[in-house]
């Protein structure tokens, strides 16, 4: 989505009402002193009022980061959304808040029927009889961005119909304003917040917010997902229903499945526990390490099990992506963590993430000997991927570098694929799940027909820069014959060379000087040219006397510099 920023004082009465509404929030949650700083508090002295000292003091003791989540989650969806999408974003914001924000919960009234019937019959251009034979008009669940209700198709197939709310984008596009103007706000005024970006924060925010209310996106992060799954019985995907979905409409397959975390009912229908968190490990393991395209939120309400311990996986609206390379430099951290090799760990490490300021490389490879010395006696089955996770995160918080958001959602989705298999299955180990395909990963890239492929691919990239470098260099030249360019040289390091060789030069031509008058004032009295002075020509003596004193100057000057 795109952001536009707003004026101190906003267009429209919705932009000021909402922003009181915001401010007054934050005041409540203890962020006076922010708005203080902001010089925005005159927005929110009724709400001020409305606080109870009380309840200040009460709020007040919490950490920083609890207030924080419990502010968003009374501003409403939007903000609820980015803290979501913040809490898998630690090169964004401080680690401490990334555990605070996991914990917001995506709860919120559902809207009536008549408007689900309107925007479903607008974005169809048709009545929804046409469409459905039966459309449940209490919708199954709702969240900020829609809501889900049964239904089934003409053709007979039961559906499930995700209804985007009404109004909801412009009600983000007030919301994200109001944010990027707060940001750009503490960015001038607040030095602490300004190291993390505000700004930054709230445009990537808009982005991906703009990805997940498109349903379209998810529709066909489905059907990517199904592909990559093709022929596989230990997985299902729902069918996506293409002529009922549009970018505010989803329908997709109706399954009847156990929740993966109902214990009780699996135990009831006869199904295999340890079956299930292993296939459930196998398969984020698969879609990391094989296809480097995953479901980034695999919590147990995402996941389904069906008869015969198949996995089926919902919700496709946050996918991670790796690129191959990135999930070699993982597979070598992890490598170099089971072999206690902190300087290949350190080499990985410094490939994936991303830094403002070179870090300090013999201080990160100690702490990352500690990090690995403090799970060096523990049993493999005892590791836990997210006690890992959260560690590595302080550390690369505190060397200031930032882990880009795919990697972190790799991590954690693999860190909530192993609680739920621990839930499942008090033995189940990730880490020997994850080895055969770290170890088929490493030889892959040993292989004749990888070292070839990317030998073809640098020699090729080679020949295109070669063919290219002609051409470039032809431009540059026109622009600075044409005076649209200029090549100027700086040197950098012999300013000192260059001020002896300026004070050498003006001594030597001193003394020159000093010379000149010398040998000319010698010539003046030899010549005995007139006037004079006690019989001397009086040229000659002035000339001697400048030449003494010139003289006298250089030789006081040279014995100050210490230099002979």
């Amino acid at each position: 989505m795109l952001v536009r920023k707003i004026g101190f004082v906003s267009r429209t009465y919705r932009h000021v009402n909402r922003y009181r509404q915001i401010l007054t929030i934050l005041f409540r949650y203890g962020f006076g002193d922010l708005i203080d700083q902001l010089n925005v508090g005159q927005y929110i002295e009724i709400g001020m009022q409305m606080v109870s000292r009380k309840r200040r003091e009460n709020v007040e003791k919490l950490t920083r980061a609890e207030r924080v989540r419990m502010a968003l989650e009374e501003l409403g969806p939007t903000f609820v959304k980015m803290g979501q999408i913040l809490s898998s974003r630690p090169d964004l914001i401080p680690v401490e808040f990334i555990k605070e924000l996991s914990k917001l919960q995506d709860s919120v009234p559902s809207f009536p029927f008549p408007q689900v019937k309107a925007i479903v019959e607008t974005e169809l251009k048709t009545s929804i009889e046409d469409v459905f034979q039966k459309f449940e008009e209490i919708p199954l669940a709702a969240a900020s961005i829609g809501q889900v209700h049964s239904a089934r198709l003409k053709s007979g197939e039961d559906v499930i119909v995700k209804v985007q709310r009404p109004n909801i984008r412009a009600t983000i596009e007030v919301d994200l304003e109001i944010m990027l103007h707060l940001s750009v706000l503490i960015e001038k005024h607040v030095e602490e917040w300004g190291v993390h970006h505000p700004t930054r924060i709230v445009e990537e925010f808009s982005r991906s917010l703009g990805r997940e209310i498109d349903y379209a996106a998810e529709a066909s992060n489905t059907e990517r997902f199904a592909r990559q799954f093709i022929g596989n019985s230990m997985v299902y995907v729902p069918r996506i229903f293409r002529e009922a979905s549009t970018a505010r409409i989803l329908t997709m397959e109706y399954i009847d499945g156990i929740k993966a975390s109902d214990i009780e009912q699996l135990d009831r229908k006869g199904l295999n526990r340890k079956i299930i968190a292993s296939r459930g490990a196998d398969l984020i393991l698969e879609q990391i390490f094989k296809y480097g395209f995953f479901h980034a939120d695999p919590h147990p309400g995402n996941i389904f099990i069906l008869p015969d311990n198949v996995i089926c996986y919902l919700d496709f609206g946050m996918m991670g992506r790796v690129d191959r390379y990135a999930r070699e430099e993982f597979a070598d951290i992890v490598y170099g963590y089971v072999s206690r090799d902190e300087s290949k760990i350190a080499s990985a490490l410094l490939k994936i993430v991303e830094w403002d300021k070179e870090p300090d490389r013999r201080a990160l490879e100690k702490d990352i000997a500690d990090f690995v010395e403090s799970y060096l006696y523990k049993p493999l089955k005892e590791l836990r991927i997210g006690d890992i996770l959260q560690q590595l995160l302080e550390l690369i918080t505190h060397h200031q570098l930032r882990l880009p958001p795919d990697i972190f959602l790799m991590v954690k989705a693999s860190a909530q694929v192993e609680g739920l298999g621990v839930v499942l299955d008090p033995d189940f180990d990730m880490t020997e799940k994850a080895a055969p395909f770290i170890r088929r990963l490493k030889l892959e890239r040993l292989s004749p027909k990888r070292v070839v492929g990317d030998f073809l691919d640098s020699g090729g990239e080679l020949i295109q820069l070669l063919k290219e470098i002609p051409g470039e260099l032809r431009d540059i030249l026109k622009q600075v014959k044409q005076g649209k360019a200029s090549i100027g040289f700086e040197h950098k390091g012999l300013e000192s060379l260059i001020f002896g060789l300026d004070r050498s030069s003006n001594r030597i031509a001193f003394a020159l000087i000093v010379a000149s008058l010398v040998i000319g004032s010698s010539l003046i009295i030899r010549s005995n040219l007139g006037p004079f002075l006690f019989g001397f020509p009086v040229l000659g003596i002035a000339g001697f006397s400048i030449a003494g004193i010139f003289g006298i100057w250089l030789i006081i000057s040279i014995l100050r510099s210490g230099k002979l």
